[in-house]
């Protein structure tokens, strides 16, 4: 029996499986499926967030859809009929022809990433999948391309290429720090020790006597600079650098920077030439800390200077701006250094650094400290055995006639004769060491091991200073303090926090309980001198805190 069409009007058997909303009313001649096939494939395109677009063989534009319009900024009139060399950058269009010959030979391109112009002639990063279009006949007649933007991706894998970069150089000049650190420690540490040995078998020799106590001086000093550099690398990272600002005169600023620097400089040979304003130039600063920028400052020439080189300090001003310059004639910076040069831990040459001694943060902690004065600093160099020049900027202070700005403070009368120095600390060595010092100054000591103790020898000893350490059994230094201010021996005696913490919170709570200075161990026997010396003074003001430390 013969078999009869389906009649005119129903779909053929399953042409295509519908489902839901999508099964179309019913008559519906196949010509009209297609239809509406055609229809919605072209509204998935046209709604398409990439850019689809078709081109023939020889790179002409042949559709361009709502996509293409959004990313590359031409609508379809502009585009439809040009060459797709607009969209392509100069040094990418060899990419072209081998993906013209790829498409003749069938190739689907996958995921190709490269970059792309739009109209207004910005570049985008995209990724392009390219399929040939094949005709019934099976022969190639074109091609359609799908275009997604990857800007967004690409600048986040090159921040996360660049931060790993920065995370493994910052990992590699820790490592190389803490090596330095280790070699700059026991570098002070061995003539330290040597010196003592000394001093012991040469005890009726007293030039070696003198050279090994000398040495061993100059060594501690480098030592306690070693570790307040770390100090300041802690209160760096943490935001915790607090400055002591007042009027303060930048030729005296200069002054104690170039006492600091006097024996690296004078060890090396160096000459130093000192050029200041004629007038006085004043600053709103911490006097020790800007004498710290400029003593990291001279340092650093020093150290990069060949023995018997030139070292220039100048100070100027013009209008209301304070400058400062720090020359020499060593071995200068080479001019991919001097943008990074004052990174934490940068070292202009690691072996000559380690060999002058120094872990590569003076220049980064005399940067912070300039900004924190609301001033600049800058480096420039002729290159390689060309010297080199800092120059700070700080804004100056109008000028005013010389007047008394300080006021008398609210000491005692000079004390006559000797001072009465009570030591107090629960370090026995720490204690009697000091109070040796003192005695060799032309001094009475009195030392106690505790907070009560203290009281107990105050009372019958009755000091006009005390040296007082913070952490101790029985009675804390605060609560010793506050003890003491209670007594009528200790209202008018100068107390003074002796102490291994000296952050600013530790400052502050010694000024609370009614300390006069606050001081860090190991103190400066020049800061001893000029205390007692301070006592001894008619009308003497109360004795500043040493804040560099």
């Amino acid at each position: 029996m013969m078999e009869h069409p389906a009649p005119s009007g129903r779909p053929p058997e399953n042409p295509i499986e519908w489902h839901g909303d999508a099964r179309p009313p019913y008559p519906l001649d196949a010509p009209d499926l297609a239809a509406q096939l055609l229809a919605r494939l072209a509204a998935i395109v046209e709604s398409s967030d990439d850019a689809i677009i078709s081109k023939s063989l020889d790179g002409v534009i042949t559709t361009w859809n709502g996509g293409a319009e959004r990313l590359f900024g031409y609508t379809a009139a502009e585009a439809i009929g040009r060459s797709v060399t607009m969209l392509i950058p100069d040094g990418f269009l060899n990419e072209e022809p081998d993906i013209l010959a790829r498409l003749r030979r069938g190739e689907r391109i996958d995921h190709y990433e490269t970059i792309r112009r739009r109209k207004d002639g910005t570049l985008l990063n995209i990724s392009l999948t390219v399929s040939p279009i094949i005709d019934q006949r099976g022969i190639v007649v074109g091609a359609s391309k799908t275009a997604r933007d990857i800007t967004a991706r690409k600048e986040a894998e090159t921040a996360l290429r660049n931060a790993e970069l920065e995370l493994r150089e910052a990992d590699r000049r820790k490592d190389e720090f803490l090596a330095t650190l280790a070699h700059e420690l026991r570098n002070p540490l061995a003539p330290i020790r040597n010196g003592l040995q000394v001093m012991k078998l040469a005890a009726n020799n007293g030039a070696a006597i003198e050279q090994a106590r000398a040495m061993m001086e100059r060594q501690v000093t480098q030592l306690v600079r070693l570790v307040d550099d770390l100090l300041d690398i802690s209160r760096i990272s943490r935001g915790k650098i607090e400055l002591r600002r007042q009027r303060v005169d930048l030729a005296g600023v200069l002054r104690s920077a170039v006492e600091t620097s006097r024996p690296l400089i004078e060890a090396g040979g160096h000459n130093l030439s000192i050029t200041v304003s004629p007038r006085p130039i004043s600053v709103d600063a911490d006097h020790t800390r800007l004498a710290q920028v400029f003593a990291n400052l001279l340092n650093n020439a020093a150290k990069y200077t060949k023995p018997g080189g030139r070292i220039a300090l100048a100070v100027s001003r013009a209008g209301d701006e304070a400058t400062v310059t720090v020359q020499d004639t060593g071995v200068g910076i080479p001019a991919h250094i001097v943008p990074k040069l004052f990174a934490m831990f940068m070292q202009v040459d690691p072996s000559l650094e380690r060999s002058q001694g120094g872990l590569g943060i003076g220049l980064a902690l005399a940067k912070v400290l300039v900004e924190l004065h609301n001033g600049r600093i800058d480096a420039k160099s002729g290159g390689a055995g060309r010297g080199s020049e800092f120059t700070v900027r700080l804004p100056a202070l109008p000028e005013v006639d010389e007047e008394d700005q300080g006021g008398a403070g609210n000491r005692p009368e000079a004390v006559s004769g000797r001072c009465r120095v009570l030591v107090v600390d629960d370090n026995e060595d720490s204690a009697t060491s000091l109070a040796m010092v003192l005695q060799l100054m032309g001094n009475e000591t009195a030392v106690a091991y505790d907070g009560l103790r203290a009281l107990e020898v105050g009372a019958a000893f009755c000091p006009h200073l005390v040296f007082l350490d913070l952490g101790m059994p029985r009675l804390n230094g605060y609560d010793a303090c506050r003890r003491i201010r209670e007594e009528p021996w200790g209202k008018d005696a100068v107390v003074v926090a002796l102490t291994g913490w000296g952050q600013e919170h530790d400052r502050r709570r010694t000024a609370e309980a009614g300390f006069d200075s606050h001081l860090v161990k190991p103190v400066d026997p020049a800061v001893l001198e000029s205390l007692v010396a301070g006592l001894r003074r008619p009308h003497s003001a109360r004795p500043a805190s040493d804040s560099a430390n």
